[in-house]
């Protein structure tokens, strides 16, 4: 499963500054398009803050949450550009 967390990594790091991308979606380019939660898993375990994690998202565009920080990942987001309201990207 390393290689696949490497992937995922590599995808969020392509993730451009004010564009967010689903669990799903980070998946589906990480090589297994039936792994979304174990890309959330990954996210959650993240601890390096130059990652951009805060930029995926659910599929049905809720924000969630940033490394257990609620509220943090909405806020960065919104510094990017992203629209967001009622804890879901408006697009």
């Amino acid at each position: 499963m390393a290689h696949f967390t490497d992937q995922v990594l590599d995808v969020v790091r392509k993730i451009p500054r004010g564009k967010t991308m689903s669990y799903t979606q980070v998946a589906r380019l990480a090589g297994n398009a039936k792994a979304s939660r174990k890309v959330g898993e990954i996210m959650s375990k993240n601890t390096d803050r130059s990652m951009p994690c805060h930029r995926v998202i659910y599929s049905n565009g809720r924000v969630g949450e940033y490394n257990r920080l609620q509220g943090e990942k909405a806020d960065l987001l919104r510094r990017e550009g992203v629209i967001i309201q009622n804890n879901h990207i408006i697009t």
